[in-house]
């Protein structure tokens, strides 16, 4: 009985896990229409400088992108990212063709933001989000130019170890 023990609690961690992955999948946002996504961007305030919803579309990468945080060496902390691309009507289907170029280049600018420090702190602050913002879209252009117009940070978590 004492060697099973263990066994019987791996497998009960192992149905646990899979239970919360299936509970916590994303889904997608139905009943959210054009007059609703208008209502917010005027509520927020940017109505008159963002394109109408139908000259856009709104791409979420499938995939969280996980930042490592180096203090003195080892990690520290890990921040966990969700990224969205406001790219041209119709682009869905292109950004996704590229989409492991376009990751590896975005991770990229991730860890060399997390190397100087831009995860530390006050993080969320938008002086510290707008610089990662503007060299995520910019890394972004590089590798789809005329496809994507902004790159759009939907989530972001630390989790300090």
């Amino acid at each position: 009985m004492r060697k099973l023990l263990p066994v019987l609690m791996a497998l009960a961690g192992l149905a646990a896990g899979v239970g919360a992955g299936y509970a916590f999948r994303p889904t997608s946002e139905p009943g959210v229409d054009a007059e609703t996504a208008e209502n917010a961007e005027s509520a927020a305030g940017t109505l008159d400088e963002a394109p109408s919803p139908g000259e856009r579309d709104y791409v979420r990468l499938d995939q969280q992108f996980v930042v490592p945080v180096l203090e003195e060496g080892r990690v520290a902390a890990m921040v966990v990212l969700a990224i969205g691309l406001e790219a041209m009507p119709g682009a869905g289907e292109a950004i996704f063709a590229r989409e492991p170029k376009l990751r590896d280049t975005l991770l990229q600018v991730m860890f060399d933001h997390a190397n100087v420090g831009g995860f530390a702190g006050a993080f969320t602050d938008t002086a510290a989000l707008d610089p990662l913002r503007r060299q995520l879209t910019e890394a972004a252009r590089r590798i789809m130019p005329g496809t994507i117009d902004q790159v759009l940070i939907v989530e972001m978590a630390r989790q300090d170890l």
